[in-house]
């Protein structure tokens, strides 16, 4: 078994690094922002990252989505930027349905756009009475004499307000469906939603008997499930990756820390309590990248089956960054409080990554299910 990266992986983390180099003097600024930054904007345009989340057929970098590539850049940009990073995530979360289900017409018209960063996408799932339980949306689609009528309302959607284009998880008669809906379309609002404790570009979308040609279905009536399914295969292992990163990164400041912090006549790092406290968490952000990495490497080949595996390594990533954050704030002390301060900001991202693409107590049920009905 070989643990080392491939030629091209490592291409791809030194590109990410280059890019995290290029906005680490607006990353705080960028970080407390609850809109688009243009300048990490334009450098993400800039960086050809975005490239990865297209296929090669539509001016894509690879053949294919590669998981495993995109935990590496989260990883880096994560360590660096929320912001950075969660604009990276978005080009591939929210057009990826496209990628899989979309038509000949629709995947020329965004994806290449998408490629190159001259869009932004968004994915519009939850609703104010629909998170983790996606079968209890009330967004509707319905057909009309001349296509389809799109009328709901999906809350807390990271891109809102910024996004050229929504793909949209609705309730139809024959089931669950997914649309393609241009921002610009009539009926499209976005209301903004309350500043998160690490804030981030989120809106309520509102969807007022918006008009739709038929062709604005992605793959066919009643598959909107499976595509939740299969942009979940791919994209959440991806952020595991960003949770690593970031566990890496609180770290790193804890380090620097205890090693030049002199108390009771010697380094903080010397003192057992503190040393123990960066064993555990080295050890903990070792032990959830090799789990990252196998996770996301098995979903290159097929996301859906690997789903339960990537769902273990979000479940672990997120919970040890936790972890490894409120271990790092305790060894820094009073300098671990300071507002604005890395770890500070770190601390605060943390939080809300045990809810993202899934919160733990539902993945814990996802990951249970599956184990029993193996054993059976």
């Amino acid at each position: 078994m070989n643990f080392e990266l491939d030629e091209p992986y490592v291409e791809i983390q030194r590109q990410a690094r280059e890019f995290a180099r290029s906005i680490e003097p607006i990353a705080v600024q960028a970080d407390e922002m609850s809109e688009i930054h243009p300048e990490v904007y334009v450098a993400l345009k800039e960086s050809g990252l975005s490239d990865l989340m297209v296929p090669a057929e539509y001016g894509g970098r690879l053949e294919r989505l590669d998981p495993l590539a995109i935990c590496l850049v989260r990883e880096v940009l994560m360590a660096t930027s929320a912001h950075a990073d969660s604009m990276f995530a978005l080009q591939g979360i929210g057009s990826y349905a496209i990628t899989v289900a979309g038509s000949a017409e629709q995947r020329d018209e965004w994806l290449p756009k998408v490629a190159r960063a001259e869009v932004l996408p968004a994915l519009a799932l939850t609703e104010p009475n629909a998170g983790s339980d996606l079968k209890s949306v009330t967004t509707e689609v319905v057909p009309t004499a001349d296509g389809l009528s799109l009328s709901g309302t999906k809350s807390y959607i990271s891109n809102a307000g910024a996004a050229a284009f929504y793909v949209v998880f609705a309730r139809e008669e024959s089931g669950y469906s997914m649309v393609l809906v241009p921002a610009d379309a009539a009926g499209v609002s976005v209301t903004p939603t309350p500043v998160l404790i690490a804030p981030h570009v989120l809106g309520d979308v509102h969807f007022d008997k918006v008009r739709l040609p038929l062709t604005a279905r992605l793959g066919n009536p009643g598959q909107g499930l499976g595509l939740v399914l299969a942009t979940l295969g791919v994209f959440r292992v991806s952020v595991a990756g960003a949770a690593v990163g970031l566990a890496q990164a609180a770290l790193e400041e804890a380090v620097r820390h205890t090693r030049t912090r002199v108390q009771f006549g010697r380094p903080l790092a010397r003192l057992g309590p503190v040393a123990q406290m960066l064993a555990d968490c080295w050890t903990e952000v070792e032990m959830t990248r090799l789990l990252t990495y196998r996770a996301a490497n098995m979903a290159v080949d097929d996301p859906a089956a690997s789903l339960n595996h990537s769902s273990m390594a979000k479940l672990a990533a997120s919970e040890a960054a936790s972890r490894v954050v409120d271990r790092c704030v305790q060894m820094m002390g009073r300098y671990g409080l300071v507002r604005d301060s890395k770890i500070e900001r770190l601390y605060r991202q943390a939080r809300p990554m045990r809810i993202y693409e899934g919160a733990s107590e539902v993945l814990r049920l996802g990951i249970a299910r599956q184990l029993t009905e193996e054993v059976q």
